[in-house]
């Protein structure tokens, strides 16, 4: 594994093959894909902490999805990437669905965990509110509503480990930059659908209440061929709360995308 920076965004470089960019959601970091690295084995893996989150600096300029997908586009150029298959889970899936549909040519694939197009306008709200109480130094009381709406209660109860991990990922996030991301997915537009021409997987928990599985479905029948699965007992954070069913979902849709 090697971890370089481009530009002030943070990036971590696993494997050897055909590439797969993997881009988190509010809240989260490269880690956020920590158990899928085994399974992804046959892949050259690249793992982006957004600007802003995890390792990356916060930027001086206001945060946007467009300033967060441009820095992944510079991310890959700088680690010598053309083209990958690109992994997305909840705002880092609007990040993917941007770079789908302004520079296809980069995308091979697209798999979306806990998928939306944009934030309901009572999302939109509730992400301003939320950048006031980091602000205010509420980071913790962010995390325990975190856990309590957006894990499963399966994993609530069945995987400690899952849920300290989402707990961490989010009281270790900067405050300031993490009101940042919050304003910036408020303001996040959905693009246009038509233009996205990858082949397409989204995969959403039934107890995903913060992007439901409806929210997913209404997404999917806009991109053309695109496919839903869902993975009983679990909620928004996917890819931690039920690793092994992600895993297979994932590679099965990588497999065909690669022929």
């Amino acid at each position: 594994m090697t971890t370089v920076t481009v530009g002030q965004t943070v990036v971590e470089v696993t494997g050897e093959g055909f590439p797969v960019v993997m881009i988190h959601g509010l809240g989260g970091t490269s880690n956020m894909f920590q158990p899928q690295l085994q399974a992804l084995s046959g892949y050259r893996i690249i793992r982006v902490d957004l600007p802003g989150s995890g390792r990356s600096a916060r930027p001086l300029d206001p945060l946007t999805i467009e300033m967060m997908s441009e820095a992944v586009i510079r991310a890959m150029d700088g680690v010598g990437v053309s083209r990958a298959h690109f992994v997305g889970h909840s705002m880092g899936t609007i990040v993917c669905q941007q770079i789908a549909a302004s520079k296809p040519e980069l995308v091979a694939s697209l798999c979306l965990f806990g998928a939306l197009a944009e934030p309901a306008d009572a999302t939109r709200n509730g992400l301003a509110n939320r950048a006031r109480l980091a602000r205010s130094g509420g980071m913790s009381d962010i995390a325990d509503q975190i856990v309590a709406n957006a894990i499963s209660p399966h994993t609530r109860e069945n995987s400690p480990a899952a849920v300290a991990f989402v707990r961490e990922s989010i009281t270790r996030q900067d405050p300031e930059s993490y009101a940042r991301t919050c304003e910036a997915l408020a303001k996040a537009n959905a693009v246009d659908p038509r233009r996205i021409t990858a082949p397409t997987l989204l995969v959403t928990g039934d107890a995903d209440a913060v992007n439901p599985v409806g929210v997913a479905q209404a997404l999917a029948d806009k991109i053309k061929g695109a496919v839903l699965s869902t993975i009983d007992r679990c909620g928004h954070w996917a890819t931690v709360e039920h690793p092994r069913e992600c895993n297979q979902k994932l590679t099965d849709f990588l497999r065909r995308a690669d022929r």
